[in-house]
């Protein structure tokens, strides 16, 4: 953001200053060629006036002599000619005249002969009777370039001079803009990480920056009171519920002990009802657990994962008689809470056996899809239909129609991580899950590539 902030102000002063300096530039050197031509030229006219009484008057006086040492003093070469074209006086050089010295139509001629003005005027007697001779004067023009050269380098500098201190001004302002900017964008993401003792305390840049922060603290502030009080609650929970069902369970137990028959039958079904209530409070918690996990997430790949993961619970399939295969070749690098997803991975495994018969297949796969990770689970059991799929997710509800609270958990998880959880028909019966999580930003961006940048 700094970076665009200052590009486009310097971009801005650029632009002004290009179309302040180069007209300026090109006006002030148009005007000091102007004036060198008409300084040049009058030059050539005083001298033919000067020339006057010797071509015209006849009078031999010093006047002429004296003006063409002069000029020739100060670099420029002059050249008197008569009506005729014959030379009349000139200074030790005389001007490369590339055009004929006889009195021309025009009363002065004007013209560039490589690095000098050349300046042809006819020498006119006062009484206007015609040319009786031609003055050529020629003046070098490295004078008036070095001064044009002076003029640009100093316009050069000065838009230089004004372009860095817009430099300075524009990444001081960037810097201002933007660093309330990056302090609220890196404390929202550990935020979202779980780091809930986060705060801003922004106290530069503008007055709406310092608003947005402190809202954010109070914000934070609130989530981490809610957070925390939620998670003191699921654990008092898990204490006080847990320990009056073991007390209850003890006591059924001795009670069925000494009972007769039909008692201790009745008892039994007490007892597994305390038992399925234990399991329901057990799934409870562990759900609330998912939903309040806020370990910090890390970058973990979810091929090694899932290959990890399938070895772990090979065993236990091939006992059940299930096939339990991976499909997981090239690495996929995700950011997730620590163990997330080998929770994810055991909870659809147990599922999956749970709804399996013998000489099933439970088929993991795991794939990039563009900025996003899939981990896919489909087995090839009795599946679920339509509307149990869309329930699945509620708690108190599984596959099999019990108790249990896997797949909630799944959904939970991912969800926790940026992530989604989907349930399909696996082709010729099954249910499939699907898991799409997102990848690491970067090195999606270089896969995409054809590079693979680990980090």
């Amino acid at each position: 953001m700094a970076r665009r902030i200052a590009v486009a102000v310097l971009t801005l002063i650029t632009v002004l200053l290009a179309v302040v300096a180069i007209p300026l530039g090109l006006l002030s050197s148009a005007q000091d060629r102007r004036d060198f031509q008409a300084g040049t030229a009058t030059a050539a006219m005083t001298l033919a006036n000067v020339a006057e009484e010797r071509l015209y008057d006849g009078v031999h006086g010093p006047a002429l002599g004296r003006s063409i040492r002069e000029m020739g003093r100060q670099g420029d070469e002059l050249a008197v000619y008569n009506s005729t074209g014959q030379l009349i006086a000139s200074t030790a050089s005389r001007p490369a005249v590339t055009r004929s010295v006889r009195p021309p139509v025009r009363t002065r001629i004007t013209y560039l002969s490589g690095s000098r003005l050349v300046v042809v005027a006819s020498v006119v007697p006062d009484g206007g009777s015609g040319s009786v001779g031609t003055v050529a004067l020629s003046r070098s023009t490295m004078g008036l370039d070095h001064r044009i050269m002076v003029l640009w380098s100093l316009i050069a500098a000065v838009a230089a001079a004004g372009l860095a201190a817009a430099a300075v001004v524009a990444i001081g302002l960037a810097r201002w803009l933007s660093r309330p900017i990056s302090t609220l964008a890196a404390a929202a993401q550990r935020l979202g990480e779980g780091e809930f003792g986060t705060r801003t305390r922004v106290n530069t840049g503008p007055s709406e920056a310092q608003n947005l922060s402190a809202t954010f603290d109070t914000m934070a502030a609130r989530i981490e009171s809610l957070v925390r009080g939620h998670q003191a609650l699921m654990a008092d929970v898990s204490h006080q519920v847990r320990t009056p069902l073991v007390a209850l369970r003890l006591r059924l137990d001795l009670l069925a002990q000494d009972a007769d028959e039909p008692t201790a039958a009745e008892l039994a079904g007490a007892q597994d009802e305390i038992a399925r209530l234990a399991r329901l409070t057990s799934g409870l918690l562990a759900v609330a657990r998912a939903e309040n996990d806020t370990v910090q997430a890390r970058r973990v790949d979810v091929t090694t994962i899932a290959r990890d993961r399938v070895e772990a619970w090979r065993p236990v399939a091939a006992e059940r008689g299930v096939t339990l295969a991976v499909d997981a070749a090239a690495p996929v690098p995700v950011r997730l809470g620590q163990d997330h997803l080998e929770q994810i991975l055991d909870n659809l495994f147990a599922n999956s056996l749970d709804a399996l018969n013998s000489s099933g297949t439970i088929t993991v796969l795991t794939r990039a899809a563009g900025s996003r990770a899939e981990v896919v689970v489909r087995d090839d059991g009795p599946g679920l239909t339509s509307q149990q799929r869309r329930a699945a997710f509620h708690r108190f509800v599984t596959g099999g129609g019990g108790a249990g609270l896997g797949l909630a958990i799944v959904d939970r998880l991912a969800t926790a991580n940026g992530g989604t959880a989907t349930l399909s028909e696996t082709p010729g019966g099954g249910l499939t899950v699907t898991i799409e999580l997102p990848r690491l930003a970067a090195l999606a961006a270089s896969e995409d590539h054809g590079v693979l940048n680990q980090t």
